[in-house]
């Protein structure tokens, strides 16, 4: 996968500190690319994976990575919905704020 952006400066200086671990991580993105999904997809995925463990973090990275790959706001909408069923509704208001904060400013489609 592509990079998006520089990392944010937290990873930059754990990095620094811890140059070992840096490049096992590195070892690991690089890992990620093998397969057969396009980018975007898989940035899709990192999103789903993201949103599963509820780590608002995760969430406001693979939003903005999927963006950068070309990932419309209704595909990441539907990410949304679709991980509604499995960590319910309250878990699920929650991500829908830490990836609206990370989305353009464009109207929000509103679903039957």
């Amino acid at each position: 996968m592509g990079k998006s952006s520089s990392p944010p400066r937290a990873y930059r200086h754990f990095v620094e500190r811890y140059p070992k671990l840096g490049e096992a991580w590195e070892s690991i993105r690089r890992g990620e690319e093998a397969g057969p999904l396009d980018e975007k997809t898989a940035r899709l995925v990192k999103l789903g994976v993201a949103i599963g463990v509820f780590q608002p973090g995760a969430v406001h990275s693979a939003v903005r990575k999927a963006v950068a790959s070309g990932a419309t706001r209704a595909e990441i909408e539907q990410v949304i919905a679709l991980a509604a069923g499995t960590i319910g509704l309250p878990s699920t208001v929650a991500v829908d704020t830490w990836v609206q904060e990370e989305l353009p400013e464009t109207p929000i489609v509103e679903r039957a």
